[in-house]
């Protein structure tokens, strides 16, 4: 989860929150940009209380008809420098295709561990795609800092719904 959860920790403090099998998004925006998606356990979708969320929504569900979905939500700043130079990294990924943590640590000259942080601290799960980043062996590797669980679930279900096996 991003660190936006510890901040929000009620469904009743998103503005939006968008069902998924098996798990459910959180949506907080700051009314200009989108300032965090996060994981939920399964538990009741709601509509967007103002505009940016409701657009959010649309395209939540968008992806969800069409995996290959081409996002556009404005998204707030946010992470260090080196963290944005991953998310970036991730978000050229193509849909239906996977990065090693290792692969991506040698474009951007750095460490496996590094980048596997900074996947971990990604404030915005499927617009930003870390669930395309797997470990060197084809295994799952972790998932929004966990090893386990719902969220690993929701990893695996959002790489067979690009067509990743």
């Amino acid at each position: 989860m991003s660190d936006a959860t510890m901040e929000h920790p009620g469904a009743a403090d998103y503005d939006a929150i968008v069902t998924f099998p098996g798990f459910s998004l959180g949506i907080c925006s700051d009314g200009d940009a989108i300032v965090a998606i996060d994981f939920l356990e399964p538990c009741d979708e709601r509509g967007g209380r103002q505009p940016l969320a409701q657009a959010a929504v649309r395209q939540l569900r968008g992806y969800l008809k069409d995996r290959a979905f081409a996002f556009n939500l404005p998204l707030a700043p946010a992470g260090t420098a080196f963290q944005q130079r991953v998310w970036a990294a991730i978000s050229a990924i193509p849909t239906g295709q996977t990065r090693s943590y290792g692969e991506l640590a040698e474009t951007l000259k750095s460490s496996p561990r590094a980048v596997g942080a900074a996947c971990g601290a990604n404030p915005y799960p499927i617009v930003v795609p870390c669930h395309r980043v797997i470990a060197a062996s084809g295994d799952l590797g972790g998932f929004s800092r966990q090893r386990g669980g719902f969220l690993l679930e929701a990893k695996r279900w959002l790489l067979h719904h690009e067509g990743i096996q």
